[in-house]
């Protein structure tokens, strides 16, 4: 058996956990909102032809915000042709993901599927095709109360009160080439200026989102960062960070690791917003929305015949997760809560069916991926203030990263209304055969008690979530030792993720 060790002590304070840390993604693309989360007619759709099944999943998931509604598709959305009754809504071809969009669902649709899953929309503006005036109605139609011609619009239309969105993005991806209405940096940063500071002269309390590189492997990247907030820094808060990750070529170790390449992309994009910040002699600090993060094997995307029929939300990017990839997740929320001082707001892509943590079936089931599970306990988990910890583990070797320990961590701490105290430590073992025992200090902790150690993992690590099978992997309950001289010691079995909670009920 290996072995590691890390203390945990509440002056190695990072930040408070932004609840914005565990939102989502639902964009007009395969079958995540038709099938996914819309499909009337379905046994368990409600009034408003949302799946119960899934409404109830995403409550689980503990998802707080939904990023909306793209992505690519944003880029050719026009906001219009989604409000209004849905049998005069136009049907659109959708040219990012070479579909058909029948509007069926729309703005109003989606406001109510966000109330009653309980989540906060994060409203993306399309400034591909489209651009400032646009956007001012969209902003508008949604958020202004009454009295002007838009927002008597959407009273009209069904939905009285505002739908109070404070966080938008302005625009997705437009360093990519592959993004309709592309841009240089220099054109995107002016635009994204001009639009933001408009969009202000409605309500300065917006919150607003700049687009980053759409990859940290962008030939742009860093200087396209520097571009767009010298042109926008005073009027935007946060700059966006998107990142998937896949195993290739069966370089399992790497892909195991992929949090060492999320740390390198958190660092770098907070060093260059920080260099523009000193550079115009700015006190305020630019956040991080990492609002396109996941697992997504797109080599295999990329190398499948695309289709040519138009067809209506076709089966597309539908990944079946399995134990290592959940094990993947987990590292790369450890890695988002490690700098949770940047990284105020976050978003898991995507929701459903489409590279999602739930799948659901038409006419079916709907059922649990394994990435679901991390996701879920960390935003049940993961309250009050992220807490460094720093292990000390053996290393293996990796073709990608080099030297990378074995076992990676970040803890969590919250003092309970009740003064029950809370501590939790978020752990993977990365190793590919071997147990680590991992012993931690806690004397800067007395009193604190192990209530639970749950583990993800499988002795095949390839184990998946099926329709016929949707409970082979989950967490499991591990047992817990006990605290002697300040010190717990558990053991974290090969390609695992753990979840390790203390207590306090002084």
């Amino acid at each position: 058996m290996l072995h590691a060790s890390l203390t945990v002590d509440p002056a190695f304070r990072v930040a408070d956990v932004s609840p914005r840390t565990f939102g989502s993604f639902v964009e007009h693309m395969g079958r995540c909102v038709y099938t996914g989360i819309y499909e009337p007619g379905h046994p368990l759709a409600d009034e408003d032809g949302l799946r119960r099944d899934v409404l109830d999943l995403v409550r689980e998931l503990g998802v707080t915000t939904v990023r909306y509604p793209g992505g690519n598709f944003v880029s050719g959305f026009r906001w219009e042709d989604s409000v209004g009754p849905v049998e005069q809504r136009p049907t659109r071809l959708d040219l990012a993901w070479h579909s058909t969009e029948t509007n069926a669902f729309g703005l109003h649709e989606f406001h109510r599927w966000a109330e009653k899953a309980g989540v906060e929309p994060m409203m993306a503006v399309n400034l591909g095709t489209r651009g400032v005036a646009e956007a001012l109605d969209l902003l508008e139609y949604c958020n202004h109360p009454e009295g002007t011609a838009l927002s008597d619009r959407r009273g009209a239309n069904g939905t009285k009160e505002p739908f109070g969105i404070r966080m938008w993005c302005l625009g997705n991806e437009m360093d990519g080439p592959w993004q309709t209405g592309h841009k240089t940096a220099a054109e995107y940063g002016r635009l994204a200026a001009e639009t933001a500071r408009a969009m202000r002269m409605i309500d300065p309390r917006l919150e607003l989102v700049a687009c980053g590189s759409s990859s940290s492997s962008m030939p742009t990247f860093g200087s396209w960062e520097a571009t767009v907030l010298e042109h926008a820094y005073d009027q935007v808060d946060y700059i966006s960070c998107h990142a998937y990750y896949e195993e290739l070529d069966g370089d399992l170790g790497s892909f195991l690791a992929s949090g060492v390449d999320m740390d390198h992309f958190v660092e770098s994009v907070v060093a260059t917003a920080d260099h523009v910040r000193a550079k115009l002699r700015r006190k305020k600090r630019i956040n991080l929305s990492f609002d396109e993060w996941n697992v997504w094997y797109n080599t295999r995307f990329e190398s499948q015949e695309k289709p040519t029929d138009w067809a209506v939300a076709p089966r597309v990017i539908e990944d079946e997760y399995n134990v290592a990839d959940a094990v993947v997740v987990g590292g790369l929320l450890i890695s988002l809560l490690r700098h949770a001082d940047r990284v105020t707001a976050a978003s898991l892509a995507q929701l459903v069916n489409v590279i999602a943590p739930i799948r659901s079936e038409p006419g079916g089931p709907s059922w649990r991926q394994t990435t679901f599970h991390p996701f879920a306990q960390a935003a049940r988990h993961a309250r009050g203030t992220v807490l460094r910890v720093e292990p000390v583990a053996p290393v293996y070797d990796t073709k990608r990263f080099g030297e990378v320990p074995v076992v990676d961590a970040v803890a969590t701490h919250i003092a309970g209304a009740d003064g029950a105290d809370e501590l939790t430590v978020f752990a993977v073992n990365r190793h590919q055969s071997e147990d680590v025992e991992l012993a931690l200090d806690l004397r800067a902790f007395p009193g604190y008690t192990p209530v639970e150690h749950s583990v993800l993992n499988d002795t095949d690590i390839r184990a998946t979530n099926t329709q016929d099978n949707p409970g082979r992997v989950r967490p499991r309950e591990a047992g817990t030792g006990f605290v002697t001289d300040g010190r717990l010691t558990e053991s974290l079995p090969p390609v695992s993720w753990n979840v390790i909670r203390l207590r306090h009920a002084g």
